[in-house]
Parts: C-alpha cells; structure tokens; sequence
C-alpha cells in the first residue's frame, strides 16, 4: 500500500515541476531580437550595469523591466544615472525601441534625455499607453504625430524646455486621462481641441507662456477633476458655463493668469472641490452668499491679489484655509471664518485686523464702482449723550493728568542723568554705528557714509528688470511691510528673489540699510544667502537673495503634489515639520548665543522661516534686526515703567522694548504650534486673538499624558506611537517658549539640544534631572548658581497671568552650535540617543 502511494505523488511532483519551470522560462525575454535592443538601449542611454547588468536576464534581473510571457512590456528608467562615460555625450537616442513590439509603458522622468523627442514616438511605438517624459531636459517642439499614439491614457512632458504651440492634433488622443505639459515654454492660445479629451481627467499647462482665453470647449471635459493653468499669460475672463458640467472637479488653480471679470458662482460651488487658487489675478466681484452645506475638512481657497469686494459672505464656511489678502473686502470679520486664516486677510478694508488698506485708496475704489465705503465701520457708530461724553472726557483728562505727573516726576532726573552720560560718551568716541538696527539720529542723516560696495554683487536696474519680466505680476511672490518681493532668473539660469523697496511708501525710507548692514556682518547656513543689490536709483532701491524653491513656511506647510498619480492637497509629515523647527532654532541660536553682541531677530513668524529644495532652513526677513539692548538686561526706565503697569504680559511687538532674545523665544513658541496644530497664521496673528486661541490649546498641553495632545494636532498628520512622543516633547517646548514671564523663557541653545532630542524631554526622569546644573540664564551672568528643573517638571507651574500653566525655565543642557544643520536630524534618532547627558 506504501509502494502504491509513492508511485501516486511521483508523478505528481513532476507534474509540478514542470510547470514552475515553465513559469519561471516564459518570463524570460522570447526572442534574441529584443534582448538585443535592450542591449542597444543601455549602450545609447549610457545606463550602468548595477541596474541593468549585460549577463542577467532582463525580464528577470533588469531593474524598471518588466514582461508578460517573456515579452518586454514596460520600461522604467525614472532617476536613472548614467555611466561616467555615458555623461560625457548624453543624448535622446531610443532608437531601439522600435524593436518592442509591445511595449506600452516607457518612463524615463528625472532621466537627462537633452534634444528633441524622437519622431518613433508617434510613428512606430503605437502600442504605448503611457509616456513619462518629465523633466529629462528635452528640447524642441511637441511632434504632432504623437497624437497617431490611439491607445495613450498618460503623457506627461513636463519641466522640460519644449517651445512652440500646443499641436491642435492632441484632441484626437480619445483615451488619454492625464495630460501635463506644465514648466515648459510653450506660447501661442490654448487649443480648442482639448476639449475633445472626453476621458480626460487631469489637466496641467502651468508655467508656461501661454496667452489668449481659456476656451469654452474645456467644459466637454466631464470627468475632470484637476485643472492646473496657473502662471500663464492669459486674459479675458472665464466662460459664465465653464464649469456647467465640471461637476468632478477637485484641484482648480488659475494663480497668477491674468484673468479679469467676474468669478462664475458655480466654480465656487463644486460639490467635490479641495483646492481653489485664483491669487494674482484682477478678478473683481462680489462674493456670493451660499448657505449650501459642504464638506470643510480639507478645502483650501486662495483669492488673494484680486479686487474682491464686499461683505465676507457664508460661502467661505466650506473652506478649512482661506487667503483672501490685498482685495477690498469692507466689513467686519464673521466668527464663521477659520481661525487658521486670521494672517490671510491683511491688505483689505476690513474692520479689526491690522495691516488694512489706507481709507483714501479703500474710498476712491468703492466710489470708482459707484459703492460706498463703510469707512471702517465708523459710520455705523453711534453716538453717545453729550453728558456721557463730557462726564468720560472730565475722568479720561483727570486720571491721564495723574499718571502725566507721576511720569514727570519719576523721569526727569533720570533723563537728566543720561543725557549727561550721553555728552560724555560723544566726546570720548568717535560715534561710528558698529551694530545692526535703526543708525542713531546723528547717524542717520549720512547714509552715504557707510560703504556696501563689497557686499555681494551690485546689479543693474536693467538686469532686475530683465530677470523679472519687468516686475510683471506673475512674478510676484508677496506684498511685504518694506517692499514687494519678486521671483526673477539671471541671464545665468540663477534663481533669485528680488526685493523692490519704494523708499516713498516705506515708513522708514533708510530701514533697508538695516538690513544691509546686518548682512555685511552676518554669515550662517541657517540666514538666507544675499547675492547683491541695486542702489542707483533714488526713490527705489533693490535687495537680491537666493531663490527658495520652498518659498516660505506657509507656502509648504499645505501644498499641492505636482505628481501626476497622486494629487489633491498635501501636507508636510511629521519629519520634515520637526526637521525645519530645529533648523529654525538653530538659526536663532547662532543671533543669540554666537553673535557679539546677541542679536534679536524681531520678526519670528512662519513667514521668515525660508525652505530651500530639501526643506533646510534659511531664516529671512532682518528688517527689524537689531542688538539686543543692554546685553538682555532691563533698563531703569523700562523696569520702572513696568512696575507701574502691573502687567506680566509681552510689550507689544515691534517696541523698543521687543529687543530681547526672550521675545525672539515667545514668537518662536508660535511657530511651534503652528507646526503642530496646522493653523496657518498662528505664528502672525494679533495679540487678542492669539490670546484666544492660546485658552483653546494650552489645556490639551499636559505634562502627566501624551493623549490629550492629539485634540491639537494637524488632522493631515499621520504619526504613530513614537511620533506621537515627539509632538508631545515639542508642545511641552512650545508651551515653555510662551512663559508670559520672559526671564522664565528657555534660552535657545536649550531649545535646539531639547528639538535634536525630542524623546528626553517626554522620558527624562525628573529624579535624574535634577542633577544638571546651569549658572545662569544669560552669558554674562553672575556666577551664582541656578538650578532648572526639567521640561516635563516645568510644565507643572503655577498659574500664570490668566491662562493655563506655563512652562518655567528649559533645563541647561549646555551651549549647542548654531552651525549644525538640520540634515542631522535623521541621525540623532539614533546617535543622539545614546549620548549621555555627561556628554553634552
């Protein structure tokens, strides 16, 4: 019986066996002919013998190759290198592609392919469904006769250098469902025939030169869902029945167009829209009043730079991020509007939030469209009773009269006192400015006396004017306090940023030598790098820095993927938010801790912090820099007039009295919570609202647990158990950052040891904490000694000034150097874990 079961499986077995092997030989290549022209294709390509090596076989050992039935199918060389040869002479020869029959797939994206796309694109390869050829540095034109491509579904030629028009042929692509063509240099008016494309689903011509309307034809478009035109040469408005059938539509960016007239409603009322960008256009409108019921968890608008007017209506009650910044809306600010978008309503004629148009430009705008201006809400004031009023003006003339005395009586002699100690110190030096801030009056009134002629090049006007398109405002990257800024390209392929400073409409006609001066003495890795200036002309005068590909905090903290298999809008992971919080520490370290004197930045918020093409940190915006005053240490007026003011509270920004390393602390406390809350704005709001918003956060900030912070996180993030601590430890330090109590602030260079190590904050026993010692909370200090409680024990203060606990003091962890770089970021998971606090 046992015989008989052998004999049974045996068979059996082999039968098996066979089919493995049969498996295993149809996926090898079928023919010599087509192993041949991979040959052939990794000699013309230059491509190295680690990816597809010359002795395995290609369907089975060839990286990107991919068969059916031993038939080459794919090919997938995206982010390739050549061979040290191969780079010497690259050139687009796919010549041997011919020889595959069928293959449908060929992507060489981020592959350096320099020349024209091969005319066997449209002519041989007829079996190909998809085509990625971006950024290979292509040259040329886009061939016509890729349109004979019947079975494509993707073409994707974009970030290449393609001139010439949009070939009208492309309509006749009846299956294709992703077209981009955006980062080119393609002109002429956007074909008619796009409209053809009915299984069209995505659709990109971004950034390129494009001109004339947007045709009426897109609207046979009925399963699209992105439409991406932004940077673009266009004019005209949008057809009123554009979107009359889009009803699929999710990403719409039209930024920065030249679009005019007036914003169809239904645009704004896409059931499924996520993402709505129409900045820098010259839209002008009303915003309609929907009361209709939308999802608002991830919709993103951005109207700003258009001349919107009106009341803000509840359509914007959909929309989780709003920027309706330098329009004309007039009104008050409805408590529907997304707290996250406070910083996004600057440059109109609103009532409350600060950095509003001027009342004579808001007037002449509203009367200009025959509209009266609600002048701020002052005319819908009224007035109070004449006894009231004198009984108010008798008690506000009293007491102001009192603290007038007072004042008087307690400044005279130490004004007296220093003006004398003034007159000495003039005598005995020269009065030469050897700091960063405003010049002294005596000082001021020389300019031409300090020389930038060494500080970096010194650019012509017409050089700006050329590498900006002359200023044109699809160049524009924002409207700052000291000057409009401006994307431009050298006529050496250099990217820069170029700020245009009206010394007419600037407050301070000489802040920019501020800056100037900050950079002639100033160099780090984490400071924006400064390439030059143009001072030539008299009433206008240009700064140029390096190029951000990033841009800004805000910029990137939600952005839209340029990917054409994922889209929608995105948000930076957990990683790269931490990444740039300790670059942002770092470069603050350096003004405070390495700098002699330290010097106080001013103007920490999400918008100086600059994001090169790796996420590095570059801090900008120094137009307020300046020493910090009397080496951190109060004077007798401030400490005098604090006392009389009975307030703990942070002096309003942009005082004198703002010129400390602690208030440089408090801003990037903000930050923080911007980072992990995801609310846009946070870090620039007004003082009463943040207030507010600050009740709403600090609560869920505990010491004891790490859950209650998840009720503050970003929705968008999606972090594990081990992330979760890292929040956790980077709430704790922005809670010590906000100590209303300055003196209780942690220095930065503690704040960069506890950022580069985020889970001993949250795991340090406070029992062994407690056996590190710091002398002193500034350089400088008395020798007496001063022991600083951990992070987690400092979250478990008492009470302050109305709100929440605050944290007290960081704990000394010992001086860090500013010159790190946040790269080290992924190492210290693992190396700065297993230093020892002995160590530091």
């Amino acid at each position: 019986m046992v015989d008989q079961k052998k004999t049974t499986t045996l068979p059996v077995f082999f039968f098996f066996f066979l089919l493995l092997l049969e498996s295993t030989f149809e996926q090898q290549t079928s023919s010599s002919a087509e192993k041949s022209a991979l040959l052939a294709l990794r000699s013309s390509l230059g491509l190295r013998g680690k990816d597809w090596p010359v002795k395995g076989d290609p369907c089975l050992n060839w990286n990107g190759v991919k068969c059916d039935n031993g038939t080459v199918t794919e090919i997938n060389i995206s982010g390739f290198r050549r061979t040290r040869i191969g780079n010497q002479n690259p050139e687009f020869s796919v010549g041997s592609l011919v020889n595959l029959t069928r293959l449908t797939s060929f992507n060489a994206s981020s592959f350096s392919l320099p020349g024209p796309i091969p005319v066997l694109f449209g002519s041989s390869l007829l079996t190909l469904e998809v085509l990625d050829l971006s950024s290979c540095s292509i040259t040329g034109t886009v061939p016509t006769s890729l349109s004979r491509l019947s079975r494509l579904t993707v073409l994707d030629l974009s970030s290449n250098s393609l001139t010439g028009s949009i070939p009208a042929s492309l309509g006749a692509l009846s299956k294709l469902q992703r077209l981009n063509l955006s980062r080119n240099a393609l002109s002429s008016s956007t074909p008619l025939s796009l409209g053809d494309l009915s299984a069209l689903t995505d659709l990109d011509l971004s950034f390129n030169d494009l001109s004339g309307s947007v045709p009426s034809q897109l609207k046979e478009l009925r399963d699209l869902q992105t439409l991406v035109i932004a940077g673009n040469r266009l004019s005209g408005s949008l057809p009123p029945d554009l979107f009359s059938s889009l009803s699929k539509l999710r990403i719409v960016d039209f930024r920065d167009s030249g679009l005019t007239g007036v914003l169809p409603f239904r645009l704004l009322s896409l059931p499924d829209l996520t993402m709505l960008d129409l900045s820098g256009n010259q839209f002008s409108d009303e915003l309609p009043n929907a009361t209709d019921s939308f999802d608002s968890t991830v919709s993103f608008l951005n109207i700003s730079g258009n001349m919107f007017y009106g009341n803000l209506t509840l359509l914007l009650k959909r929309f989780k991020v709003v920027d309706l910044s330098s329009n004309y809306f007039q009104g008050k600010v409805p408590d529907f509007i997304p707290i996250s978008a406070s910083s996004s309503l600057s440059n109109n004629c609103l009532q409350g939030p600060v950095e509003q148009r001027k009342l004579s430009d808001c007037s002449l705008f509203y009367s200009e469209k025959g509209l009266t201006f609600d002048n701020y809400g002052q005319q819908n004031k009224t007035r109070k009773s004449p006894w009231l009023s004198h009984r108010a003006i008798v008690i506000i003339a009293a007491v102001g009269g009192s603290i007038l005395v007072m004042l008087i009586l307690i400044l005279l002699p130490i004004t007296v006192s220093l003006c004398v100690r003034r007159r000495r110190n003039r005598s005995s030096t020269s009065g030469r400015h050897n700091g960063v801030g405003p010049l002294p009056p005596d000082e001021a009134a020389l300019p031409s006396t300090i020389n930038f002629a060494s500080l970096g090049s010194s650019f012509t006007y017409q050089q700006l004017l050329n590498a900006t398109k002359e200023f044109r405002d699809s160049n524009l990257i924002k409207k700052g306090q000291s000057g409009d800024v401006f994307k431009g390209v050298l006529e050496s392929g250099v990217q820069i940023v170029v700020k245009r400073i009206s010394l007419e409409s600037t407050k301070n006609s000489e802040a920019y030598l501020t800056e100037l001066d900050f950079f002639s003495r100033f160099a780090h890795p984490r400071i924006v790098p400064f390439l030059g200036k143009c001072l030539e002309g008299t009433t206008l005068k240009f700064l140029v820095y390096k190029y951000m590909p990033n841009r800004d905090l805000p910029s990137s903290l939600f952005y839209k993927s340029n990917s054409i298999v994922d889209d929608g809008l995105k948000s930076l992971d957990w990683i790269t938010r931490l990444k740039i919080a300790l670059g942002a520490a770092e470069g603050l370290s350096y003004l405070h801790h390495d700098c002699s004197p330290s010097i106080v930045h001013r103007d920490v918020q999400a918008s100086s912090i600059l994001l090169d093409d790796k996420f590095e940190v570059r801090l900008g915006s120094f137009i307020k820099a300046c020493h910090q005053e009397n080496n951190g240490r109060p004077r007798k007026i401030a400490r005098l007039l604090s006392r009389l003011s009975q307030s703990s509270q942070e002096i309003v920004p942009g005082s004198p009295a703002t010129a400390t390393c602690a208030y440089d602390v408090f801003c990037f406390g903000k930050v923080l919570l911007e980072l992990i809350t995801g609310k846009l704005g946070l870090s620039s709001c007004e003082e009463p609202q943040f207030k507010k918003m600050l009740t709403e956060i600090l609560p869920h900030i505990s010491s004891q647990e790490k859950e209650p912070v998840i009720n503050i996180l970003d929705q968008s993030l999606l972090v594990d158990e081990d992330l979760l601590e890292e929040v956790w430890a980077m709430a704790i330090v922005a809670r010590s950052c906000l100590n209303p109590k300055p003196a209780k602030r942690p220095l930065m260079r503690h704040i960069v040891q506890a950022l580069e190590n985020p889970l001993r904050v949250v795991r340090e026993d406070s029992s062994e904490s407690e056996r590190f010692r710091t002398t002193g909370s500034s350089r400088g200090s008395s020798s007496s000694g001063r022991v600083f409680g951990s992070w987690r024990q400092s979250v478990s203060d008492p009470v302050a000034a109305g709100t929440s606990s605050l944290l007290s003091q960081a704990e000394g962890l010992g001086r860090t150097s500013g010159a790190m770089g946040s790269s080290a970021r992924e190492s210290s998971r693992g190396a700065s874990s297993r230093r020892s606090m002995k160590d530091v």
